[in-house]
């Protein structure tokens, strides 16, 4: 790029870019691992498996049920860790949902019935 027009690009610090897509990696795969925990295991002490009976065919009950529903609520906390504005958020926040389904197709086996 000629040096008169260096000054339109914002300065660009190659550490910070690659910090940041590591702590991006990693909140997409917290937030794949929290939905996972959410939706398909019964978690410690069976406490998971209680919250979801006990609050049974709710709208959250059916949320905790949904993959990628629960992934929307968890990843929007998460979100908050790798933003630094509302519009950062909400791309943030779609993005590391949109990480965690893909992570869950990659990794879902489903059972076949035994026959």
């Amino acid at each position: 790029m000629p040096p008169e027009l260096s000054h339109l690009l914002p300065p660009h610090d190659l550490t910070q870019g690659l910090a940041s897509i590591g702590l991006f990696v990693l909140c997409a795969l917290a937030t794949w691992r929290l939905t996972h925990l959410v939706v398909e295991e019964d978690g410690p002490f069976d406490l998971i498996a209680r919250v979801r009976g006990w609050l049974g065919d709710s709208q959250s009950g059916r949320a905790m049920d949904c993959f990628y529903c629960s992934s929307l609520w968890l990843a929007a906390p998460m979100a908050l860790l790798v933003s630094s504005d509302v519009q950062d958020w909400a791309v943030s926040w779609l993005a590391l949902s949109g990480a965690a389904c893909l992570l869950q197709q990659m990794t879902y086996a489903p059972t076949e019935p035994k026959g």
